[in-house]
């Protein structure tokens, strides 16, 4: 079995340069890092797990948690999911520094530097798609903090992995709902969260890509975007439904969900339109069950928070970058009759 003294040698660095790397201690320049990570993984090295614990104790990982809030339920069940995680981590000392913000570019930088002096380890958090927060990210990974993108994701920047569903197919999922429910003939209002998060854009261009291909008779109208606020999506979608009195369907990609409701039952309507939305907060589970939701796509937000900690803490402790980087969820659809 490879030990820290073989990866030394091979790499011709000191042992405690290997533990510097290996256990996220300390600077290492990002040439040695990558050679030492490289024999490591050469060598097959694994670390003994009493020794891991021992070290993690001593060294009492603190990871950083960012995410949309607060007031979005969603991110709520995803905070329950890690916490109950954390707990089962608590051998290796393991703590959690959790931030919530709206999703605004800048602030998140701030937050992220705010909890860089903290002290963090590691952070997971739920990135905006801005080329300054990729940047971050990146400084990050070469400063030796890793990260973890959580329901929405950057694609192109340093994080070691992605937990959360495949948002495009999330779209094309809703889609398909819609053209069930509605015959295959409507026409669609959509309520975004902000055109800044990836997994908005993607969940309305796979729903947007799947009509034009397969349902000639659904026609969107209008795209508002609420920045995931209840009181803003019920302004925002009163005017809609007041401007257009031909919308018979409604897409919500994201939350403000409870407030959209609402202007439907305000709204003077001949027809209630057949709505679709993401996720069973319990705001939306009274909407499915009376009447005004038709469905809901679920995408096991405490399972996201879970996987994101143990993937975080295990590359954390062991220094082994997961073997697939995108963790996708399973999606279930949700009506009145299986909630």
């Amino acid at each position: 079995m490879a030990t820290m003294k073989d990866i030394a040698k091979l790499s011709g660095v000191s042992r405690g340069t290997v533990d510097r790397v290996l256990n996220h201690r300390g600077v290492v320049s990002p040439d040695t890092r990558k050679k030492v990570l490289e024999i490591a993984k050469l060598l097959d090295y694994h670390p003994n797990r009493a020794g891991i614990a021992l070290a993690a104790q001593k060294k009492k990982l603190k990871t950083g948690v960012l995410l949309s809030g607060p007031g979005n339920p969603f991110f709520d069940e995803v905070m329950d999911g890690l916490n109950h995680r954390l707990a089962e981590l608590s051998i290796y000392g393991c703590s959690v520094v959790e931030k919530r913000i709206p999703f605004d570019p800048s602030l998140q930088l701030e937050a992220m530097d705010e909890l860089l002096r903290q002290n963090i380890h590691g952070l997971i958090l739920s990135p905006c798609n801005d080329a300054a927060v990729r940047t971050k990210i990146n400084a990050l990974r070469e400063s030796g903090i890793p990260c973890v993108t959580v329901n929405t994701d950057l694609p192109d920047s340093g994080r070691i992995a992605y937990v959360g569903s495949d948002y495009y197919r999330c779209g094309q999922t809703a889609a398909g709902l819609l053209n069930l429910i509605t015959g295959g003939r409507a026409v669609v209002g959509i309520v975004t969260g902000s055109h800044r998060v990836l997994c908005h854009e993607e969940r309305i261009n796979g729903f947007t890509d799947y009509l034009r291909n397969k349902c000639p008779g659904i026609h969107v109208s209008d795209i508002i975007e609420n920045d995931d606020d209840d009181d803003k999506s019920y302004r925002l979608l009163s005017a809609l439904l007041k401007r257009r009195a031909d919308i018979s369907a409604l897409y919500f990609t994201a939350a403000g969900v409870h407030g959209g409701c609402r202007a439907i039952l305000n709204a003077s309507l001949t027809c209630a339109p057949k709505v679709v939305t993401f996720d069973a907060v319990p705001s939306t589970r009274r909407m499915i069950e009376c009447g005004v939701i038709s469905a809901t796509i679920c995408q096991q937000p405490r399972e996201q928070g879970a996987r994101s900690l143990s993937i975080l803490t295990d590359y954390l402790l062991t220094g082994k970058l997961p073997e697939q980087t995108l963790h996708h969820m399973d999606l279930s659809i949700r009506i009145r009759e299986n909630l």
